[in-house]
């Protein structure tokens, strides 16, 4: 039977996520030398190639790649066992780092913090607003317990979870006359002045391909990564924006801009936690992500009940659950 130590094991899966010597053995404060000894170990133990070199870089062999996900699994595990001997202690307490979209701090956030913490005054909180790319980085490179994102096609070295399955929203001001909270139907409303994420942003991409194959005209085209900008220049002018509709529930009732679920088709948005694939969420992070989750799912019931049944997206849970399953099989 190989006997590979865990020390070769966290090598592995380092150079496999890093896809360098030189990068995993700073990420695992070890010199390359060390790091490719413990590699060729592991190498020689199960007798096969784990990894092939180049000058380019370092890329996992399909039996490199199987090892490396059941080592991922298996040190996950470890964790989890550290985790749950730490909740014997009985406080919960140490640093948290979340990472959230901007769709995501508008709305969500002051009412998870407002649970958060009275219920635990001793986790020291850092809470960081960005985009998908520079928050999955900042997870790849430990600087985030976890973030919230939209789904993409995954990287080698994260795990993720769908937490909701959204409908997204057309946004514009009062004087361009739509109906608030109806159903539009955007090939019917252009040609629109529109606002849109960079293309960076992965619902850039979406909306762009929602445009081109459902006839929906577009006169002008802005990119703008800053929220809170958009909102405010929909508020003031003719141009529109396609939004979340968690960040939108705080505008219903609200005479500064008009929200219309897009209809006919409808347009949705979904979202994933995304964590180290090596790690598993400590407890104040799993704590922190039940409050949160627990908000997002009251602002979908919000919208639930303000729009038509027939608007509204399927059920969060059946989504989640559909969501779970399918990251499974893709591990």
């Amino acid at each position: 039977m190989a006997d590979v130590a865990l020390r070769q094991i966290r090598a592995v899966i380092a150079v496999c996520e890093e896809g360098s010597f030189t990068r995993a053995a700073q990420r695992e404060n070890a010199t390359q030398s060390g790091v490719s000894q413990h590699v060729a170990a592991a190498e020689r133990a199960l007798g096969v190639k784990l990894f092939e070199r180049s000058a380019s870089g370092v890329v996992p062999t399909p039996a490199g790649l199987r090892y490396y996900k059941r080592c991922v699994e298996a040190v996950g595990q470890i964790e989890s066992a550290h985790e749950e001997v730490r909740g014997f202690a009985g406080t919960v307490s140490g640093d948290l780092r979340v990472g959230l979209m901007p769709t995501m701090t508008r709305a969500a956030l002051a009412p998870t913090l407002e649970q958060f913490t009275p219920r635990y005054p001793d986790v020291r909180l850092h809470i960081v607003e960005g985009y998908s790319g520079l928050l999955t980085d900042m997870v790849l490179a430990d600087d985030l317990d976890f973030a919230v994102v939209p789904t993409f096609e995954g990287r080698v070295g994260l795990k993720s979870r769908l937490i909701v399955r959204d409908r997204e929203m057309l946004v514009s001001s009062p004087k361009l006359g739509f109906t608030p909270l109806a159903p539009v139907r955007l090939k019917d409303c252009g040609p629109l002045k529109i606002i849109v994420p960079g293309r960076a942003n992965v619902r850039r991409r979406n909306i762009e391909i929602y445009l081109q194959t459902h006839g929906v005209e577009v006169a002008e085209m802005i990119e703008m990564d800053a929220m809170i900008g958009t909102l405010e220049f929909v508020a003031r002018s003719d141009w529109v924006a396609i939004l979340s509709g968690l960040i939108c529930v705080n505008d219903i009732d609200k005479s500064e801009r008009v929200i219309n679920p897009i209809f006919d088709p409808p347009l949705f948005a979904e979202f994933v936690v995304i964590s180290q694939a090596r790690r598993t969420l400590s407890t104040q992070a799993r704590l922190f992500h039940e409050v949160f989750e627990a908000e997002i799912k009251r602002i979908q019931e919000v919208w639930a009940k303000t729009i038509p049944p027939s608007m509204f997206p399927e059920s969060t849970t059946r989504s989640r659950s559909a969501g779970r399953a399918k990251m499974r099989a893709n591990e």
